[in-house]
C-alpha cells in the first residue's frame, strides 16, 4: 500500500521556515512574523511539484537548550516531526551566519537518521552571499542549497534533492493483504486501552514494530483468518499546564498515523462527548480519504435511556457534518463491550474503500438521478451531465464530464453522490468527485 512521503521542515526560530512552507505550498498558510516563536502551532498541507505528492511539516523553531517552557514545547513538537519525516529539510539563515544553535540541531538531526537537505535561506544575491553559503559545509551535513524563500528563488533545486530520498514503495507493500488501521483521537480516550484489549480477548502472538512516529506501536493481529496492522499514536505525556498543549502534539502523529493507513478509527470519550479536537482530528482522516470508523468508547459508564444512542449518534452527525458516511459503534475497553465486532466494521468500510463500480451502471445511475431531479441552470444555460466514471479507489474517485464546470453547484454533486451511495452504500468510505468540461457534441 502507498502512502505520501512526509517532509519536515525544521530549524532554529526565525530562519524563515513558515515563509518556505507558505511558497511550497502555493499560499499564505501559516502566520509569518519578524519575531522569533510565532509558529508555536505545527502545520502540515498537501503539496503537488512536478509528478510528486508529499506532505509537507511546518515546525516551530528549535532552540537547543533552552528552558523556556514555550520554546521546550516547540523543540518537543520539532522532535516529532522529525521522527514522522521521510525527509527533512533544515534551513538555516545567511544573514546570521553559521551559529553555536545551527550545530547542535545539525547533531539532533544527525542522530534521527533520516535524510537531511540543507537549505540556506535569505540568499537574494548569489553573487554577493555565495561565500557565505560555504561556511554552512562546516556542519557536515551534505550541500547548502541557497534559497530565498521570500523571493521563490532556488526553491526547485531544493524540491529536486528532497524528492531524490524519497521512499519508493515496494511490490510486497502492494501486494500485502494486511489491513492497517490507524487508531486516532485525543490523548486519554482510550486508544491503546482498545488494542490492549484485543489482544487480551483474542489471545494471540503479536509483534511490536516501531512505527514511523515516536511513540507509536505497530501491533499485528490475526482474527478469522486475517491479518490486521493497528497503530496506535501514542497520547500526550503533559510536561505543562499550557491551554493548547493538546493540540500541538497530536496533529503530526495523527497525520503521520493516518497517512499509513487504510482505516481510520477515531476515539471519541463517551463522557465528554465530540469536542472541536475530535472534529480537527476527524478532519486530517477526512482530507486523507481514509475508510473511517467513529468508536465512542466508555459507553458502560454513561447513565443510558432508550434514545441515549440515538441522541448521541445525532451529536456526532452534528458535530462532524463532513463525515456523514462513517460507522459508528459503541463500545468499551474497560468491559469489552462489542469491541470483537469492530472487526467486522472494519471489514466493511475497508472492502468499500477498495470498491469498482461499472462505468455502465454509473451512467444509468446518473441517468435517472437527471430524470428525478433538472440540473441547474443560470441565464437559460442547463448543466448538461454527459458521461460519469470511476477513476479510481482508496478512496473511491469519479470523474464526471459535463458541459461547463461552473454550473455544476456542490449541492447537486452531493446529489450525485447520494444517489450512488443509496444505489451502493459506500459505508464508511468518502467518495471524491472530479468534473471536468466537454464541448458539446455538434
Amino acid at each position: 500500500m502507498s502512502r505520501k512521503n512526509i517532509v519536515a521542515v525544521v530549524g532554529r526560530p526565525n530562519v524563515g521556515k513558515s515563509t518556505l512552507f507558505n511558497a511550497m505550498a502555493g499560499s499564505r498558510i501559516a502566520i509569518v512574523q519578524d519575531t522569533p516563536g510565532v509558529t508555536r502551532d505545527r502545520l502540515y498541507q498537501d503539496v503537488e511539484w512536478l509528478n510528486h505528492s508529499f506532505t509537507l511539516i511546518d515546525t516551530g523553531g528549535i532552540e537547543p537548550e533552552s528552558k523556556d517552557v514555550i520554546l521546550s514545547q516547540m523543540r518537543e513538537q520539532a522532535q516529532i516531526a522529525i521522527d514522522t519525516a521521510d525527509v527533512i529539510i533544515f534551513m538555516v539563515d545567511v544573514k546570521q551566519g553559521l551559529t553555536d544553535s545551527d550545530s547542535k540541531v545539525a547533531d539532533m538531526l544527525r542522530r534521527s537518521g533520516k535524510p537531511v537537505v540543507l537549505c540556506v535561506n535569505k540568499v537574494d544575491n548569489y553573487t554577493r552571499d555565495s561565500l557565505d553559503v560555504y561556511e554552512f559545509y562546516n556542519l557536515g551535513i551534505g550541500e547548502p542549497f541557497p534559497i530565498s524563500a521570500v523571493n521563490k528563488q532556488g526553491i526547485g533545486d531544493l524540491l529536486e534533492e528532497v524528492v531524490s530520498h524519497f521512499r519508493k514503495d515496494s511490490i510486497n507493500d502492494e501486494e500485502d493483504d494486511t489491513t492497517k488501521i490507524a487508531i486516532i483521537g485525543k490523548p486519554n480516550v482510550g486508544k491503546s486501552s482498545i488494542i490492549n484489549k484485543l489482544i487480551g480477548e483474542n489471545r494471540l502472538i503479536v509483534s511490536d514494530i516501531a512505527g514511523t512516529t515516536r511513540d507509536a506501536i505497530d501491533t499485528e493481529i490475526k482474527y478469522n483468518g486475517k491479518n490486521y496492522t493497528f497503530i496506535d499514536t501514542a497520547g500526550l505525556r503533559r510536561k505543562s499546564k499550557v491551554k493548547d498543549a493538546l493540540e500541538h502534539y497530536m496533529i503530526v502523529r495523527t497525520v503521520g498515523a493516518v497517512e499509513r493507513a487504510d482505516v481510520a478509527i477515531l476515539v471519541i470519550n463517551a463522557e465528554e462527548g465530540v469536542t472541536d479536537q475530535d472534529a480537527k482530528i476527524a478532519g486530517i482522516a477526512h482530507e486523507s480519504g481514509k475508510a473511517v470508523i467513529i468508536a465512542v468508547n466508555k459507553w458502560d459508564l454513561i447513565e443510558k435511556d432508550n434514545h441515549s444512542v440515538k441522541e448521541f449518534t445525532k451529536n456526532i452527525r452534528n458535530m462532524l457534518p463532513f463525515m456523514n458516511y462513517a460507522e459508528i459503534i459503541f463500545i468499551s475497553a474497560e468491559t469489552g463491550q462489542r469491541l470483537v465486532k469492530l472487526y467486522d466494521l472494519i471489514d466493511i468500510v475497508s472492502e468499500n474503500h477498495a470498491m469498482r463500480v461499472a462505468t455502465g451502471v454509473l451512467n444509468e445511475i446518473m441517468t435517472q438521478a437527471v430524470v428525478m431531479q433538472q440540473p441547474p441552470s443560470d441565464k437559460g444555460k442547463i448543466l448538461k451531465l454527459y458521461y460519469i466514471t470511476q477513476a479510481s479507489v482508496k478512496p473511491p474517485t469519479f470523474v464526471i464530464f459535463v458541459n461547463d464546470k461552473k454550473l455544476m453547484h456542490f449541492s447537486y454533486t452531493r446529489y450525485i453522490e447520494n444517489q450512488i451511495r443509496e444505489a451502493f452504500g459506500f459505508k464508511g468510505t468518502p467518495l471524491r468527485f472530479i468534473i471536468r468540461e466537454r464541448k458539446e457534441d455538434k
